[in-house]
Protein backbone atom coordinates (compact mmCIF):
# COMPACT_ATOMS: atom_id res chain seq x y z
CA UNK A 1 0.00 0.00 0.00
CA UNK A 2 2.88 2.34 1.19
CA UNK A 3 4.98 1.86 -2.25
CA UNK A 4 1.39 2.13 -4.23
CA UNK A 5 0.69 5.40 -2.46
CA UNK A 6 4.13 6.80 -3.42
CA UNK A 7 3.77 5.60 -7.30
CA UNK A 8 0.38 7.33 -7.49
CA UNK A 9 1.27 10.52 -5.73
CA UNK A 10 4.36 10.85 -8.63
CA UNK A 11 2.00 10.37 -11.28
CA UNK A 12 -0.49 12.30 -9.86
CA UNK A 13 2.22 14.96 -10.32
CA UNK A 14 4.00 14.10 -13.38
CA UNK A 15 1.63 16.58 -15.57
CA UNK A 16 2.64 19.30 -13.41
CA UNK A 17 6.35 18.97 -13.99
CA UNK A 18 6.28 17.83 -17.63
CA UNK A 19 4.41 21.27 -18.35
CA UNK A 20 6.70 23.48 -16.76
CA UNK A 21 9.79 25.17 -18.15
CA UNK A 22 12.86 23.68 -16.28
CA UNK A 23 16.69 25.06 -16.55
CA UNK A 24 19.57 22.62 -15.86
CA UNK A 25 21.40 23.87 -12.61
CA UNK A 26 24.79 22.55 -11.51
CA UNK A 27 25.00 18.66 -10.49
CA UNK A 28 23.87 18.87 -6.26
CA UNK A 29 22.19 22.30 -7.37
CA UNK A 30 17.97 22.50 -6.70
CA UNK A 31 15.80 22.17 -9.76
CA UNK A 32 14.48 25.38 -11.01
CA UNK A 33 10.62 23.76 -10.48
CA UNK A 34 8.25 25.97 -8.91
CA UNK A 35 6.75 24.63 -5.76
CA UNK A 36 8.02 22.65 -3.02
CA UNK A 37 7.66 18.97 -2.87
CA UNK A 38 7.93 18.26 1.13
CA UNK A 39 8.82 15.01 3.07
CA UNK A 40 7.99 15.54 6.32
CA UNK A 41 9.37 12.69 9.21
CA UNK A 42 7.18 13.29 12.79
CA UNK A 43 5.33 11.45 15.49
CA UNK A 44 1.56 10.98 16.06
CA UNK A 45 -0.17 11.82 19.36
CA UNK A 46 -3.59 11.91 20.68
CA UNK A 47 -5.32 14.62 22.50
CA UNK A 48 -8.47 14.81 24.57
CA UNK A 49 -7.94 10.81 25.15
CA UNK A 50 -8.82 8.20 28.00
CA UNK A 51 -5.82 6.94 29.82
CA UNK A 52 -6.97 3.44 28.35
CA UNK A 53 -5.85 4.95 24.58
CA UNK A 54 -2.30 5.95 25.66
CA UNK A 55 -0.25 5.26 22.52
CA UNK A 56 3.82 4.08 22.23
CA UNK A 57 5.91 7.88 21.04
CA UNK A 58 8.42 6.41 19.02
CA UNK A 59 5.72 3.92 17.42
CA UNK A 60 3.46 6.19 16.21
CA UNK A 61 5.01 7.40 13.46
CA UNK A 62 4.13 10.21 10.53
CA UNK A 63 5.27 10.21 7.14
CA UNK A 64 3.57 13.74 5.06
CA UNK A 65 4.61 13.72 1.25
CA UNK A 66 3.05 17.28 -0.05
CA UNK A 67 3.58 19.01 -3.28
CA UNK A 68 2.86 22.28 -2.91
CA UNK A 69 3.13 25.86 -5.20
CA UNK A 70 3.99 29.24 -4.56
CA UNK A 71 1.90 32.24 -5.54
CA UNK A 72 3.53 35.64 -4.68
CA UNK A 73 1.23 38.07 -2.62
CA UNK A 74 2.36 41.66 -4.21
CA UNK A 75 5.94 42.25 -5.62
CA UNK A 76 8.79 41.40 -3.13
CA UNK A 77 6.31 41.79 0.24
CA UNK A 78 7.82 38.26 1.58
CA UNK A 79 4.36 36.76 1.83
CA UNK A 80 3.17 33.78 -0.66
CA UNK A 81 0.19 31.53 -0.86
CA UNK A 82 1.25 28.10 -0.90
CA UNK A 83 -1.68 25.88 -1.60
CA UNK A 84 -0.82 21.49 -2.51
CA UNK A 85 -1.93 18.42 -1.94
CA UNK A 86 -0.44 14.81 -0.67
CA UNK A 87 -0.46 11.67 1.25
CA UNK A 88 -0.91 11.69 5.11
CA UNK A 89 0.55 8.48 6.27
CA UNK A 90 0.01 7.73 9.86
CA UNK A 91 0.37 4.92 12.72
CA UNK A 92 -0.87 4.71 15.87
CA UNK A 93 0.48 1.94 18.16
CA UNK A 94 -1.56 1.35 21.57
CA UNK A 95 0.20 0.40 24.70
CA UNK A 96 -0.36 -2.73 26.38
CA UNK A 97 -0.73 -5.25 23.67
CA UNK A 98 -3.96 -3.33 22.79
CA UNK A 99 -5.28 -3.24 19.12
CA UNK A 100 -8.56 -2.16 17.84
CA UNK A 101 -11.81 -4.14 16.55
CA UNK A 102 -15.36 -3.69 15.30
CA UNK A 103 -17.69 -3.32 18.31
CA UNK A 104 -21.04 -5.05 17.07
CA UNK A 105 -23.25 -3.00 19.90
CA UNK A 106 -22.43 0.30 17.98
CA UNK A 107 -22.60 -1.09 14.57
CA UNK A 108 -20.32 -2.42 11.28
CA UNK A 109 -18.84 1.26 11.50
CA UNK A 110 -17.13 1.21 15.05
CA UNK A 111 -14.40 0.12 17.51
CA UNK A 112 -13.36 -1.08 20.47
CA UNK A 113 -9.84 -1.61 22.54
CA UNK A 114 -8.89 -5.19 23.50
CA UNK A 115 -6.15 -7.51 24.10
CA UNK A 116 -5.06 -8.95 21.77
CA UNK A 117 -4.41 -11.99 23.55
CA UNK A 118 -8.65 -12.09 22.89
CA UNK A 119 -8.14 -12.72 19.99
CA UNK A 120 -5.00 -15.28 19.26
CA UNK A 121 -5.00 -16.43 22.71
CA UNK A 122 -3.00 -16.34 26.16
CA UNK A 123 0.41 -18.04 25.27
CA UNK A 124 1.41 -15.50 22.49
CA UNK A 125 4.00 -13.45 21.84
CA UNK A 126 2.79 -9.80 20.69
CA UNK A 127 5.98 -9.05 17.44
CA UNK A 128 3.73 -6.21 15.69
CA UNK A 129 1.10 -4.23 16.89
CA UNK A 130 0.38 -1.17 14.76
CA UNK A 131 -2.75 0.71 13.12
CA UNK A 132 -2.41 2.89 9.96
CA UNK A 133 -4.32 5.85 9.30
CA UNK A 134 -3.99 6.97 5.61
CA UNK A 135 -5.25 10.18 4.41
CA UNK A 136 -5.64 12.45 0.73
CA UNK A 137 -4.63 15.82 1.74
CA UNK A 138 -4.80 18.87 1.17
CA UNK A 139 -2.30 21.97 2.80
CA UNK A 140 -3.39 25.21 2.82
CA UNK A 141 -0.52 27.82 4.04
CA UNK A 142 0.36 31.58 3.77
CA UNK A 143 4.45 32.12 4.03
CA UNK A 144 6.18 34.80 5.22
CA UNK A 145 9.80 34.65 3.69
CA UNK A 146 13.00 36.82 5.43
CA UNK A 147 14.23 37.17 2.10
CA UNK A 148 12.17 39.22 -0.01
CA UNK A 149 14.30 39.18 -2.89
CA UNK A 150 14.68 35.68 -3.08
CA UNK A 151 12.24 33.30 -1.55
CA UNK A 152 14.03 30.46 -2.47
CA UNK A 153 16.84 31.49 0.05
CA UNK A 154 16.51 32.64 3.69
CA UNK A 155 14.32 31.76 6.72
CA UNK A 156 10.82 31.42 6.35
CA UNK A 157 7.67 30.79 9.13
CA UNK A 158 4.33 29.62 7.23
CA UNK A 159 1.03 29.17 8.85
CA UNK A 160 -2.42 27.55 7.48
CA UNK A 161 -4.68 24.39 7.56
CA UNK A 162 -5.19 21.12 6.24
CA UNK A 163 -7.88 18.97 4.94
CA UNK A 164 -7.92 15.39 4.94
CA UNK A 165 -9.95 12.99 3.37
CA UNK A 166 -8.95 8.58 4.89
CA UNK A 167 -8.66 6.48 2.49
CA UNK A 168 -7.40 3.54 4.11
CA UNK A 169 -7.62 2.65 7.76
CA UNK A 170 -5.88 -1.17 8.65
CA UNK A 171 -4.29 -2.76 11.63
CA UNK A 172 -1.26 -4.76 11.10
CA UNK A 173 -0.76 -7.71 13.92
CA UNK A 174 2.01 -9.82 14.31
CA UNK A 175 2.17 -12.75 16.92
CA UNK A 176 4.22 -16.31 18.03
CA UNK A 177 2.36 -18.84 19.52
CA UNK A 178 3.68 -20.89 22.54
CA UNK A 179 4.82 -23.51 19.67
CA UNK A 180 6.61 -21.35 17.14
CA UNK A 181 4.34 -20.93 14.78
CA UNK A 182 4.18 -17.65 13.58
CA UNK A 183 1.52 -14.81 12.27
CA UNK A 184 1.28 -11.37 10.69
CA UNK A 185 -2.21 -10.25 10.01
CA UNK A 186 -3.52 -7.47 8.66
CA UNK A 187 -7.06 -6.07 8.72
CA UNK A 188 -8.21 -3.32 6.99
CA UNK A 189 -11.84 -1.93 8.54
CA UNK A 190 -13.09 1.73 9.23
CA UNK A 191 -12.70 1.11 12.56
CA UNK A 192 -15.60 4.19 13.13
CA UNK A 193 -13.02 6.74 12.35
CA UNK A 194 -14.02 10.01 10.62
CA UNK A 195 -13.54 10.30 7.27
CA UNK A 196 -12.55 13.54 6.92
CA UNK A 197 -9.93 16.07 9.45
CA UNK A 198 -9.33 19.51 9.40
CA UNK A 199 -6.84 21.43 11.45
CA UNK A 200 -4.22 23.83 11.57
CA UNK A 201 -0.66 23.79 11.23
CA UNK A 202 2.44 25.79 10.91
CA UNK A 203 6.27 25.29 9.39
CA UNK A 204 9.14 27.10 10.38
CA UNK A 205 12.84 26.97 8.60
CA UNK A 206 15.11 27.50 5.99
CA UNK A 207 13.81 25.87 2.03
CA UNK A 208 15.86 22.50 2.48
CA UNK A 209 15.13 22.09 6.07
CA UNK A 210 11.65 22.62 8.20
CA UNK A 211 9.95 22.16 11.99
CA UNK A 212 6.26 21.31 11.50
CA UNK A 213 3.44 21.00 13.45
CA UNK A 214 -0.23 19.91 12.90
CA UNK A 215 -3.01 20.25 15.79
CA UNK A 216 -6.50 18.38 14.75
CA UNK A 217 -9.38 20.35 15.26
CA UNK A 218 -12.31 17.70 14.82
CA UNK A 219 -11.90 14.04 16.66
CA UNK A 220 -10.13 11.29 15.30
CA UNK A 221 -13.37 8.98 15.49
CA UNK A 222 -17.07 9.97 14.49
CA UNK A 223 -19.39 10.33 17.63
CA UNK A 224 -20.05 7.71 19.96
CA UNK A 225 -18.19 5.58 17.40
CA UNK A 226 -14.41 4.74 19.06
CA UNK A 227 -13.79 3.31 21.96
CA UNK A 228 -14.76 4.60 25.18
CA UNK A 229 -16.59 7.06 23.45
CA UNK A 230 -13.80 8.79 22.76
CA UNK A 231 -13.26 12.46 21.04
CA UNK A 232 -9.35 11.95 20.98
CA UNK A 233 -7.80 14.51 17.98
CA UNK A 234 -4.91 14.65 16.73
CA UNK A 235 -1.33 16.52 17.07
CA UNK A 236 1.17 15.61 14.90
CA UNK A 237 4.53 17.57 14.70
CA UNK A 238 8.33 16.61 13.34
CA UNK A 239 11.16 17.69 10.59
CA UNK A 240 10.91 17.72 6.48
CA UNK A 241 12.99 17.86 4.06
CA UNK A 242 12.18 19.51 0.72
CA UNK A 243 13.29 16.94 -2.40
CA UNK A 244 13.23 20.64 -4.55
Amino acid sequence: MKRLTIISFILLFTFQLQAQEKERTPIGGRPNIKGDLFLDFGFNMLNNRPDELNTRFIASRVVNIYYQTQLPIGANSGFTFNPGIGFGLEKLAFQDNLTLIPDPAKGPNSSQLVPISEIYGENIRVETNTMAINYLDIPIEFRYHANKSDYNSGFRVAIGGKFGFLYNAHSKIGVTDSEGLSQKVKNSQEYGLSPIRYGAYTRLGFPGFNLWAYYGLNALFEEESGPFGTEASQFNFGVSVALF
